[in-house]
């Protein structure tokens, strides 16, 4: 049998995995998934954090001392999420070394409600680095407009950034502007831009859930535009990706020593079951690229993933033209990626509260 994952490595997509629990690590589950899945990295969200703490007792002896403690319910939160990140890191730190810092990072997302606010956020995002205190974390930021200068910021401060949340091509455009700017002043204050790094998050799936609804509202169901809007999104987005990245302003940092920032392709497990499980991964294979998959998704394509090498620059035509075709149907994508992001923020903050709830409630219980 061919080994998918490691052909779509030859090609130049590092794998990730959507996941993390402190069971995974306990049991070396992870460790086996970088020695025999060629995963490189790990991302990690509220949700992923909420489902774990819920399920068995790995989090229980740390919580009855955080009880004991009387930690606050916010710190509660972020010495769990931090003690599992670490413990990622150090996992994936001989990949880290050996790649040089581009691959063996592991992210971690500030607190969602201070989406609206820049300083808060760059203050969070400098809390979680000092925490987890590891050269091959990201900390992840969201791409709203107040999200942008957040994102230069926390950069300039030699904070490496995992920008998430980014739908629409002119936002992607300002990540990669904030990506620029913030190299740009992390130099000029004497950092080394050497061993920063940063991904710009391009949510995939969920484009053509929208759109597919509202194809749906104003065609009726099968119309030959389903499930096509979110690869020529994605391809689209690596177009622009080329173009900034091959510039001069990009030059003068790369001759600094700087790493570009790659794509990143989220939300990669397909939400319509009618739709190939490995299409958001064999559809959008391109070099210096990142992939994260949820578990289901990376042992799918280790099955049956046929990876036909790049399948993203030769079809920037075919993207554009289905642009057209999207906006001849009646579909407004630039109003489709506002509704997401803000959707977005909204599932993230949503999700932040399930696991302040779960927590606190297990306390509660902890408490004498």
């Amino acid at each position: 049998m061919s080994d998918a994952l490691a052909q779509l490595s030859a090609a130049g997509v590092a794998v990730w995995l959507d996941d993390l629990s402190r069971e995974r690590l306990r049991s070396g589950n992870l460790a086996d998934l970088v020695s025999t899945k060629h995963v490189v990295g790990v991302t990690t969200n509220p949700s992923i954090f909420q489902k774990a703490m819920a399920d068995g007792a790995a989090y229980d002896a740390q919580i009855k001392d955080l009880a004991l403690r009387g930690v606050d319910l916010g710190e509660a939160v972020r010495a769990l999420t931090t003690y599992d990140v670490r413990w990622a890191c150090d996992v994936l730190n001989l990949r880290y070394d050996a790649s040089d810092g581009v691959d063996g990072r592991v992210s971690i997302e500030v607190d969602p409600r201070l989406a609206a606010d820049t300083d808060r956020t760059v203050a969070e995002a400098e809390a979680l680095w000092w925490l987890v205190d590891r050269p091959n974390l990201f900390i992840k930021i969201p791409a709203t407009l107040e999200g942008l200068p957040a994102i230069t910021e926390t950069l300039a401060h030699g904070i490496s950034v995992n920008v998430t949340l980014i739908f629409g091509l002119e936002r992607y455009r300002a990540v990669m502007d904030a990506f620029l700017a913030g190299l740009e002043q992390a130099k000029a204050g004497g950092h080394d831009i050497s061993k920063m790094g940063s991904v710009a998050s391009f949510f995939v799936s969920r484009v053509d859930t929208e759109v597919d609804k509202r194809l749906e509202s104003l065609h009726g169901k099968d119309h030959p535009l389903r499930g096509k809007a979110a690869i020529a999104n994605a391809r689209l987005a690596y177009q622009a990706y080329e173009e900034v990245f091959s510039g001069a302003r990009w030059k003068a940092l790369e001759a600094a020593g700087a790493k570009p920032q790659r794509p990143l392709w989220a939300s990669t497990g397909v939400k319509d079951p009618t739709y190939p499980d490995t299409q958001y991964v064999v559809e959008l294979v391109a070099p210096g690229t990142v992939n994260t998959m949820p578990e289901a998704t990376l042992e799918a394509v280790a099955d049956h993933g046929e990876i036909r090498g790049d399948t993203v620059t030769g079809g920037y035509a075919e993207a554009r033209q289905v642009f057209d075709e999207l906006k001849a149907a009646g579909i407004d994508i630039d109003d489709v990626t506002e509704v997401l992001e803000k959707e977005g923020v909204q599932k993230f903050e949503d999700s932040w509260a399930e696991l302040l709830d779960s927590v606190a409630d297990q306390l509660a219980k902890a408490r004498p």
